[in-house]
């Protein structure tokens, strides 16, 4: 029983300090990012290449966002400029269809006084028959 109990505690130990190196691991990474210190190993100035290449395409990748974000607002503005041209279309040729009326028309025409008058008698067709002509060559 007590090998079990000195195994269970070296067991927790073992835990313990794995946990706590686990723990200063991440503290020094932290600090070295921090301080700048990471970026005078060998290792990280390899990478230094490829961690610029990733960050252009970042940069990059939030450009386009905002473009995007800017063209769907462009998008919407001119969608509802469509809405309103559509309708202010709709009611001006509305409002030429009533003013075109024979009646409308005669009615205007009254008011201005200009002696102009609608004519009560019907128009006359007028019917025009072929000529044929014969033009003589020398």
């Amino acid at each position: 029983m007590v090998n079990k109990f000195k195994e269970q505690k070296s067991n927790e130990a073992q835990s313990e300090h794995i946990a706590q190196s686990k723990e200063s691991k991440v503290v020094r990474s932290v600090a070295n990012v921090v301080s700048g210190s990471f970026l005078t190993r060998e290792k990280s100035l390899k990478k230094l290449p490829f961690v610029f290449f990733l960050s252009l395409l970042s940069v990059c990748y939030i450009a386009n966002g905002y473009y995007a974000d800017d063209q769907v607002r462009k998008v919407n503005r001119l969608v509802s400029e469509i809405r309103e041209l559509r309708t202010q279309y709709i009611l001006v040729k509305d409002s030429l269809v009533i003013k075109s009326k024979q009646t409308e028309v005669a009615r205007s025409l009254a008011k201005q006084q200009s002696g102009i008058k609608e004519s009560v008698v019907p128009p006359k067709k007028i019917v025009v028959s072929e000529v044929v002509s014969e033009v003589k060559m020398d």
